[in-house]
Formats: structure tokens, C-alpha cells, sequence
């Protein structure tokens, strides 16, 4: 038997692989784009202008979208010269500088970032789901806190509202845990008023989020406080008051799987009689 040269690739195909733009030149890019939205040129007019403030913010996120330490960042910025282009980057930071960049950040600035984004992408959602977690407050181990006899008794915790045509996170609220999600509900909603629908999209979350913030477009599942049942205040107060609690849990979950499944039909035509959204 002769020998089979493997088959050469098209050059068709390898000019397509070229022509392909970087997907992380790409997020670079947009996050230098909300940077410059979110802060000043510089911090002072006798600045040394050495580099922009929004070209540092960048940097800094772009470490936590590669996991990178700053002093690896800094190594990807010498041996890239696309991405220095894309952050219009002259010469390559000191990674200390990024260090300090890092300690000018707020909250204020991460929100005004993320508001550009969603309204440059111009998100409108039929329905967007809550959830809640915790994060621990230091670098070390549940396992190693119990063991030195400090386990952990109060935790960082984060309540974020996520779209679920787009995947975005549309608001984000922090506090401290543990405790009962209903106390969030609220605010969320305030936030992401902006991103739904207009006059037609609904609240997806779970029974902690149950409270009287709920309204009569909340897909919620009612829970028991003390053997009573929480009424939420709105136009429909009266009807949630007149059902019981298993009854508004079954029809709560019913909407939910009505309103997914036409989401799904929307968007992928007719499931089938044999196809169930569970």
C-alpha cells in the first residue's frame, strides 16, 4: 500500500480562520468603551498623561475576564500589539499601577458600566428570573475556619436579576448574609424596569423571594412565615388573600411553564405533542 497524504486544508478555509475577528479583542474593546463612560480622562489636570484612566479600568477587568494576576496581564500587553490598539495603549502599564487602579474602583462605577452596555445592546426582556448567593469573605476554606475553631457566621451576599433572552445581568444588589431574599425584591424590580418589555414581562424567582413586595405579574411561589400565609399589596391583593397557598403555588408554576413554553415556540416554532416544558 502506497502512502495516503492526509488532505491539504482548503485555502478558502484558512482565509475565512484569518479574516475571523478575535472574540477577546472584541470584549476588550466593549469594556474600553464603557470604561470611558464610566470615568474621566483623568484624575487631575496635572496628571502625567501617561495613560487615561479608562484605558486602566480596562486592564483592570480585562485580568478578571482572563483570571489573570496583574503582573501576567502586563506580560499579554508586551506580547500583544492588537490588544494594546484596541485599548489605544502607548506603552504598557507597571503592574502596580494596575494595583492602584484597581482601589479607585466603586460600585457606582461597575453600575454606570453596565447600564452603558444595556442600553447600547438595547435589551428588552419578556421575563427575567432572580437568585441570591453567598460569597465567602476571605481567600481561606469553610474547612480550615472550622478547624481553627472560626467558622464562618456571616457571609457576603449578592441578590442579581439575569434576562432570560440575553443572559445579561440587568441589576445587581449586595448585602450581608445570611438572610431572607423578599427584603431585595423590590429594588430589583426598580432596576430592571428600564429592560423589560413594556406593559409585558413577568418576575421569575423562588419562594425567598415571597413577600409582600410581590405583585400580581410575579411568577413566585408563596411560603409560610409563622403558619400564615405573606400577602403582597397591589391591585390584586384581594385574590391572592382569597387563595390558598397550595393553590397560588400551583398557579404560579403553571404560568411559569405556559410562559416558557410560548418563549420556546416563539422562538423555535411548534415543541410537538410529545415534547413537555417541565
Amino acid at each position: 500500500m502506497g502512502h495516503q497524504r492526509s488532505p491539504r486544508p482548503s485555502c478558502r478555509a484558512g482565509k475565512a480562520a484569518q479574516s475571523r475577528p478575535s472574540l477577546h479583542l472584541e470584549v476588550a474593546r466593549i469594556i474600553y468603551v464603557q470604561t470611558q463612560a464610566a470615568f474621566p480622562k483623568y484624575s487631575h489636570p496635572n496628571s502625567p498623561k501617561t495613560y487615561t484612566l479608562p484605558q486602566l479600568a480596562a486592564c483592570v477587568v480585562l485580568c478578571f475576564y482572563f483570571k489573570m494576576s496583574y503582573r501576567d496581564f502586563v506580560e499579554l500587553l508586551r506580547m500583544s500589539q492588537e490588544l494594546r490598539e484596541a485599548l489605544e495603549l502607548e506603552a504598557v502599564p507597571h503592574y502596580s499601577t494596575l494595583s492602584r487602579m484597581y482601589q479607585r474602583f466603586r460600585a457606582s462605577h461597575l453600575d454606570e458600566m453596565n447600564r452603558q452596555l444595556l442600553q447600547s445592546l438595547g435589551v428588552a426582556e419578556e421575563a427575567v428570573a432572580l437568585d441570591s448567593t453567598g460569597f465567602r469573605p476571605t481567600q481561606a476554606s469553610a474547612y480550615f475556619q472550622t478547624r481553627r475553631g472560626r467558622p464562618f457566621r456571616s457571609w457576603v451576599k449578592g441578590s442579581y436579576a439575569v434576562g432570560t433572552r440575553s443572559q445579561l445581568i440587568l441589576g445587581v444588589l449586595s448585602g450581608r448574609g445570611p438572610s431572607g431574599d423578599s427584603s431585595h425584591l423590590s429594588t430589583l424590580k426598580r432596576r430592571v424596569s428600564p429592560y423589560g418589555k413594556r406593559g409585558d414581562w413577568v418576575i421569575l424567582a423562588d419562594g425567598g423571594f415571597d413577600g409582600r413586595g410581590v405583585g400580581s405579574r410575579d411568577l413566585i411561589p408563596p411560603v409560610r412565615r409563622r403558619g400564615a400565609r405573606t400577602i403582597p399589596f397591589g391591585t390584586e391583593q384581594a385574590l391572592y388573600t382569597s387563595l390558598k397557598a397550595t393553590e397560588r403555588k400551583a398557579r404560579a408554576s403553571g404560568e411559569a411553564r405556559r410562559s416558557v413554553r410560548a418563549t420556546l415556540e416563539e422562538r423555535n416554532g411548534d415543541i410537538g405533542a410529545q415534547t413537555q416544558v417541565r
